[in-house]
């Protein structure tokens, strides 16, 4: 079993950046690729990024050139820095993890871009 924990999330102003942090605890030998997923209220849930336990990483095309993922496997963290942040960037943003074929999710932090 492996459990999740968001932390970072908070108020911040347009144009202006925040980093996400997401520690796994538990089972955490072998954890596979990590993720970060969003939702707004009213919206359903939408894919942010994708790291590989390589390194390799992949983004949504409306973060793409803005957000940054990466990990550090020693720490089993996953990190999003969001640089340039728009008001509909606002939403509670969760992260994911797999091992040996089963997803874990953890609560989610909230993020709100406002002036």
């Amino acid at each position: 079993q492996v459990q999740l924990v968001e932390s970072g999330g908070g108020l911040v102003q347009p144009g202006r950046s925040l980093r996400l942090s997401c520690a796994a605890s538990g089972s955490v030998f072998r954890i596979d690729a990590m993720g970060w997923y969003r939702q707004a209220p009213g919206k359903e849930r939408e894919w942010v990024a994708t790291v590989t336990r390589a390194g390799a990483t992949s983004y949504a095309s409306s973060v793409k050139g803005r957000f940054t993922i990466s990990r550090d496997n020693a720490e089993n963290t996953v990190y999003l820095q969001m640089n340039s942040l728009k008001p509909e960037d606002s939403a509670v943003y969760y992260c994911n993890t797999f091992r040996y074929g089963l997803g874990y999710w953890g609560q989610g932090t909230q993020v709100t871009v406002s002036s």
